[in-house]
């Protein structure tokens, strides 16, 4: 065979497979540089935060409230990848509602199940989106909790870090049931002690000012018996004739033959309440009391009655002068212990 004609052989050979590798090395450069565009280079971008870290705060506390585009129904797969990854950049992983990383990546899956850097990203970010969560349900959001942790659910509805938050979130639901029905039986019981206090001043009112209007009818009453009996008395003296002095009459103050001892007021001898009225009286010429009158009193109000209706039944040797039983005014101190 002729060396020459296998040599140009092989070198046409050569020269028809050339091109054809260059264009395959083309097309898988092609491919690389669309796979690194559209796939990793989408990806990187997504995953870093913070610097390869975890968010130090919640997604929530962290991005402004911002509100959903309004052609999220409308977007393909590139438009929802770009929308996530924006969130991630502004670390809105779970929230807010509608516009958040999880559920554009969500979506993504909805129009093209196999995607795999919605996948990948939902994968590697669960555990910072479900310490995003953690804090909101320590911050006691339980509505906004319970959103995000649904969210997680829809990404991974086996992990098990599902059941540690809801866990949480049951305690925080109990905890917060409890407070508020503590709260309210505070508020229950701050009301009836209100109220409570309210009827007993309004009923102390009431009979302090009975208290009042009966002492003060008694008090009038002995006035207008002393009046009427200075009158019978003044007519007697004008009738009678004067007798003619004696020079061996009697002369002598009114004597105490029979005393009374006061009743203590009930309330005051629970509330071991102590005190002393001063009472003034006119021992008429028959040596009964008339006239009887509170001077003073330590407290007031307090004694008054009972101090009054002691003296009121007290008998006295009445006071003469020149023989002749008549009318003396006298004081008497009454003392009030729960000792005695």
């Amino acid at each position: 065979m002729d060396t020459r004609y296998t040599s140009i052989a092989r070198h046409r050979v050569r020269g028809a497979v050339r091109p054809v590798a260059i264009a395959i090395v083309a097309i898988i450069a092609a491919l690389a540089a669309a796979a690194w565009l559209l796939i990793v280079r989408p990806y990187q971008q997504q995953m870093r935060l913070d610097a390869g870290g975890a968010p130090a705060v919640s997604a929530a506390a962290k991005a402004p409230t911002q509100a959903a585009p309004a052609n999220v129904q409308a977007m393909d797969v590139n438009q929802l990848l770009a929308e996530a990854s924006k969130a991630l950049k502004e670390q809105r992983l779970l929230a807010p509602a509608g516009n958040n990383a999880f559920e554009f990546y969500l979506r993504v899956l909805a129009k093209q199940p196999d995607n795999p850097v919605a996948t990948s990203a939902l994968r590697e970010t669960f555990p910072y989106a479900a310490s995003d969560a953690e804090q909101v349900v320590n911050s006691r959001d339980l509505n906004e909790a319970q959103r995000e942790i649904e969210l997680l659910a829809k990404a991974d509805p086996t992990n098990y870090t599902l059941t540690i938050l809801r866990s949480k979130l049951d305690a925080q639901r109990k905890l917060a049931s409890q407070q508020q029905q503590q709260a309210q039986d505070q508020e229950k019981a701050a009301q009836l002690a209100a109220q409570r206090a309210a009827t007993e001043k309004q009923e102390a009112a009431k009979q302090a000012e009975q208290q009042q209007a009966q002492l003060a009818a008694e008090q009038a009453k002995a006035k207008q018996q002393r009046l009427e009996q200075q009158q019978q008395a003044a007519a007697q003296e004008k009738a009678q004739p004067v007798a003619a002095p004696v020079a061996s009459a009697e002369t002598a103050d009114a004597v105490l033959l029979k005393a009374a001892n006061p009743s203590y007021p009930t309330a005051a001898l629970r509330a071991g309440q102590a005190g002393w009225v001063v009472v003034g009286f006119t021992v008429t010429a028959e040596g009964r009391t008339s006239d009887v009158h509170v001077v003073d009193a330590q407290p007031r109000h307090v004694f008054d009655r009972s101090a009054i209706e002691a003296v009121s039944r007290y008998r006295f040797k009445p006071a003469m002068r020149d023989g002749v039983a008549v009318e003396s005014t006298k004081q008497q101190k009454i003392e009030f212990s729960t000792g005695r």
